[in-house]
């Protein structure tokens, strides 16, 4: 792709480095910000630097926040005792659309995949097996999406916390063997953790 500007051929290239973002995308995407008022444009980069250099992650269950407890556990409403396990931020957005769920979340920040180079250290799985140990939560209720590596992670897991007392559900197979949560229908996913099941029950399929 020839470019008859340098500063063109950075903005692409550096573009096209978003998932999903092929060289003639970014072209389209920059042109279009070149069409428009530059203080569009300002504003973009400025937020997109606020939010890189100024955002949290919530000191309790690790999703994306502003402050050091994200809202939800702030929300004195929500029920602390029942922890929904996901492997990232997109899983908490795909499951508050539903509405269905009104506890606490914990956010892995993936899942164990040895061939990606991932094992349970790069994971905040030390972090959940620590809550676990010191508070009073109740249920454990897995939420990765029904792949390889998340029914490896869902495993591992259940084995660090197999000695204490509590109840480990997993969301009902409403969703497809290797879908992805976040692409789940919001009705489809709201059933699945309604109707969640004995994580045991699933280690005999």
């Amino acid at each position: 792709m020839d470019f008859s500007s340098k500063l063109l051929e950075n903005a692409v290239n550096e573009m096209s480095q978003l998932p999903g973002i092929g060289k003639r995308t970014a072209l389209r995407l920059v042109l279009h910000l070149l069409k428009q008022p530059e203080q569009q444009t300002v504003l973009l980069v400025e937020s997109l630097q606020k939010m890189r250099s100024t955002i949290n992650f919530c000191e309790n269950c690790h999703n994306i926040s502003d402050t050091q407890l994200c809202e939800i556990c702030a929300n004195p409403n929500r029920n602390e005792a029942i922890v929904c396990v996901v492997e990232d931020i997109r899983d908490v957005m795909a499951i508050e659309n539903t509405s269905q769920f009104k506890g606490h979340y914990h956010v892995l920040g993936g899942k164990i995949s040895p061939m990606d180079g991932i094992g349970p250290g790069e994971l905040t799985i030390n972090s959940l097996v620590e809550k676990v140990k010191e508070r009073k939560i109740e249920e454990l209720i897995f939420a990765l999406s029904s792949t390889m590596e998340g029914d490896t992670t869902n495993f591992y897991i259940f084995k660090q916390i197999e000695a204490y007392n509590i109840t480990t559900t997993t969301i009902a197979r409403g969703i497809s063997v290797g879908d992805e949560l976040e692409y789940a229908d919001e009705v489809t996913l709201g059933r699945s953790i309604l109707h969640r099941v004995p994580f045991e029950n699933s280690l005999k399929n």
